[in-house]
């Protein structure tokens, strides 16, 4: 893309299998891009029509009309209906990784009519005392580290071991798509941030949803099991040996998982038996 260039849509990746075909959406996290999905397109297409995002800022969507000073989650769940809106699905199920969550709960409060089912990998639900530390540092030590060292100070604190390595590195290198100017902005959704989370905590869950958690993900972990104890319509699925990014790191059981959980026609019996871990038990 030419510099100066603008567009009123977010980039984004339609992958069409027939008219009649469920659709599916993909929403990354923040500094990710629809690359974060690579080992899904494949397991995914023989059984829906694709559709992959990238969020305002990421990816190939850059220089979106209109420009905000400051940005909220209204502004990014808008930018997310307005392409689907464009394409004319009227119904999807949707996977979301990390903040992807946030946005995806945020998209159900404003369209439920358009949400099926609700895949959430690596969901944030809880603002923890680790996730404020880091917000909270990232504003301050902007003014004397370049915003790559505080994105490779968190991709360390988020996925230290060693079998974390592949998606560390995903991560590092999506990010470095993101200006200086353009991280300010999404740091500064931290207050937004906070409030829905709180909000969204206790909100009744309408829609069948899948949370899907690595068993190394020690930062965000504990508060997405509260959370699907706390929801009669979630389920939990633990990946062992696995940390944040569990659709990159063990991408082949994620895959099994989901596609079990969304059940599509044309899916092999055997496959719709792949086992999940039992819900968590509701208090």
């Amino acid at each position: 893309m030419n510099k100066g260039h603008t567009r009123t849509l977010l980039h984004h990746k339609v992958y069409r299998l027939a008219p009649e075909a469920e659709w599916v959406v993909f929403i990354h996290g923040a500094g990710g891009s629809l690359t974060t999905w690579k080992y899904q397109v494949e397991a995914f297409r023989p059984f829906f029509n694709l559709l992959l995002i990238d969020l305002r800022d990421h990816g190939g969507s850059k220089n979106i009309e209109p420009e905000y000073r400051d940005y909220n989650f209204d502004i990014v769940t808008g930018d997310v209906i307005r392409v689907i809106d464009h394409l004319g699905i009227r119904k999807a199920h949707f996977l979301s990784l990390s903040l992807g969550s946030v946005i995806l709960q945020k998209l159900d409060e404003e369209r439920p009519d358009l949400i099926g089912k609700m895949v959430m990998a690596g969901g944030v639900f809880r603002a923890t005392f680790a996730i404020r530390l880091f917000v909270h540092s990232a504003k301050f030590l902007n003014y004397f580290l370049p915003y790559r060292v505080m994105y490779n100070l968190f991709s360390w604190i988020v996925l230290p071991r060693r079998n974390h390595r592949q998606s560390r590195r995903l991560f590092r290198l999506q990010s470095q798509k993101l200006s200086s100017r353009e991280y300010l902005k999404w740091v500064g959704l931290y207050k937004d941030f906070f409030r829905l989370l709180r909000r969204f905590f206790d909100r009744k869950l309408e829609k069948l949803s899948l949370v899907v958690m690595g068993e190394q993900d020690h930062v965000f972990n504990k508060a997405a099991q509260r959370f699907v104890a706390q929801h009669q319509k979630a389920q939990m699925a633990i990946i062992e040996k696995c940390g944040h990014v569990v659709n990159i790191e063990q991408h082949e059981r994620f895959n099994q998982m989901v596609l079990a959980f969304l059940a599509p026609p044309g899916l092999p019996h055997r496959a719709k038996e792949y086992p999940l871990p039992s819900p968590a038990k509701k208090e």
